[in-house]
């Protein structure tokens, strides 16, 4: 408490002193006299630019991060208007050091990075994007989504959103982090380690992409971390799974035994199951999710985590499915997973394309969230919502979706809060809970799920409009559910 105190105590006085400066800044008008000999702003030393940075570190106060985020947010509100130039929020590009590490085409793989001087925390995102799994379709791939196969044409800057966000309002407790976007373009869901030979025509080398990109960002300030969050996006998510433990293995293999290594698998927990109507395997979207990572493994030269490796001897493509690999993870990891996936929807055939669903159909569909919810029950820490979608932890909405009156961004503080009492041997935070399941049974039963909009009309629907467009028998749901027809259409029309 006297450490939270005196830092309270600080942001004070910082506050007070921007407040006067501020003042002093804007109160002759729209031409103020300069200041002689205005203290020299922080400059980012790896850069010629004069972008100001204002590095705090929050660290240390974890145990009471409620009230320190408060006063930090003020902090950065106060500021933002006082300072000289535009805040540089852009993450920048760099290519690997180990030019033999590469996209797909062989051209240089990279990353884009923001860092925040003053955090010992570290954000590592893998991007998704689905894969390919022979050469006729990664040729294809190549032709219609260049950007997922080669860096020829990436951007030099990025600008970070959702929980690469560097804006409080949107990112509340990761906004100060170092952060590290790894733009996908090996296309074997981050497991391959094999280089470009002329039989495949192309390198699948994801897993050895993220331990270059480590590689690099010790270098850069990664050596001094105290957290490292590997977080990921649809194949990113998987990605997690895959290559969580090999990059604690790599730091501690390295000396770097004091950074934490934590993963964020969102919307990357797949189910090898069933499809509802099976099709010939002719690309990504028609084949069977088993029939394409047995396939893919082999093309890719795909690695698995050694523990699942063993665990699955001689059907390695197991470890490519959530529930399978998470028991043999050793790293704490936090899941993110629609109960109704879109993607998974896709690979199981069933094509939302706006004509109501069949009986079978919906059926399916709710049984699916079913699978769903019983493989993750074992999860300690996990966020998934009853709604139709794919991926969420970039979006700009991720904070307004919520389990049980529980936002994703407070889970996941109260998922570092866990942590960092089980370290020090304390007993977990009361009113904070990190294992969170919608327990309604249909796509988007939960009131907070994002917008959906009809894919014809663009128009949005509520959650009725929804529900009747997918096919809803209002009738049999309420004698399912053991309720008057009319109190159903209450609630749902009430966002119950």
């Amino acid at each position: 408490m006297t450490l939270i105190r005196v830092v309270s105590s600080v942001l004070l006085l910082v506050l007070m002193q921007s407040g006067a400066l501020c003042a002093r800044r804007f109160r002759g008008g729209r031409n103020p006299q300069p200041r002689r000999s205005p203290p020299p702003p922080t400059y980012r030393a790896d850069r010629g630019d004069t972008t100001e940075s204002f590095p705090l570190d929050f660290t240390a106060v974890e145990e009471n991060m409620d009230n320190f985020m408060t006063q930090v947010k003020n902090l950065a509100q106060s500021l933002y208007p006082c300072s000289a130039q535009k805040l540089d929020y852009d993450m920048r590009l760099n290519f690997l050091e180990n030019t033999s590490v590469t996209c797909n085409d062989g051209s240089p793989a990279g990353y884009y990075l923001k860092e925040s001087r003053g955090s010992r925390r570290w954000l590592i995102f893998l991007e998704g994007g689905w894969y390919c799994f022979n050469k006729e379709n990664c040729d294809s791939r190549y032709e219609t989504m260049r950007r997922l196969m080669s860096s020829s044409k990436w951007p030099q800057t990025k600008t970070g959103t959702g929980i690469l966000s560097p804006l409080p309002e949107e990112n509340p407790h990761w906004w100060n982090a170092n952060m590290v976007f790894v733009p996908y373009c090996s296309s074997d869901v981050w497991s391959g380690a094999t280089a470009k030979t002329d039989q495949s025509g192309y390198a699948f080398m994801g897993s050895l992409i993220i331990q270059e990109v480590v590689k690099d960002l010790l270098k850069k300030g990664l050596e001094n971390a105290k957290v490292l969050l590997l977080a990921g996006s649809s194949a990113g998510g998987t990605g997690v799974l895959l290559n969580v433990d090999r990059v604690a293995e790599l730091l501690e293999g390295l000396g770097h035994t004091a950074i934490q290594v934590r993963g964020l698998s969102d919307s990357g927990w797949f189910l090898d199951n069933k499809q509802y109507h099976c099709t010939d395997c002719v690309d990504t979207t028609s084949c069977a999710p088993t029939e394409t990572i047995k396939r893919g493994i082999k093309y890719w030269g795909g690695m698995v985590p050694e523990r699942c490796k063993q665990a699955h001897e001689g059907e390695e493509w197991n470890c490519f499915f959530g529930y399978r690999v998470f028991p043999s993870i050793k790293s704490p990891v936090f899941v993110v997973q629609w109960l109704f996936d879109e993607a998974q929807l896709t690979v199981d055939n069933i094509q939302l394309t706006g004509q109501p669903v069949q009986e079978g159909q919906w059926r399916y569909i709710q049984n699916l969230g079913t699978e769903l919810r019983n493989t993750l029950k074992d999860v300690p820490a996990m966020f998934a919502p009853a709604c139709l979608s794919h991926e969420v932890i970039t979006r700009n909405y991720w904070i307004d979706v919520q389990v049980k009156g529980t936002s994703l961004p407070r889970a996941l503080h109260c998922w570092d809060r866990s942590l960092h009492d089980n370290r020090n041997n304390k007993a977990p935070p009361k009113g904070c809970p990190v294992h969170l399941i919608d327990s309604c049974p249909w796509p988007h039963c939960n009131p907070t799920c994002p917008t959906i909009r009809d894919q014809f009309t663009g128009q949005e629907m509520n959650v009725i409009q929804f529900l009747m467009h997918m096919g809803f028998d209002v009738q049999k749901m309420a004698q399912q559910q053991g309720m008057d027809p009319s109190k159903l259409l209450g609630m749902l029309s009430s966002g119950s």
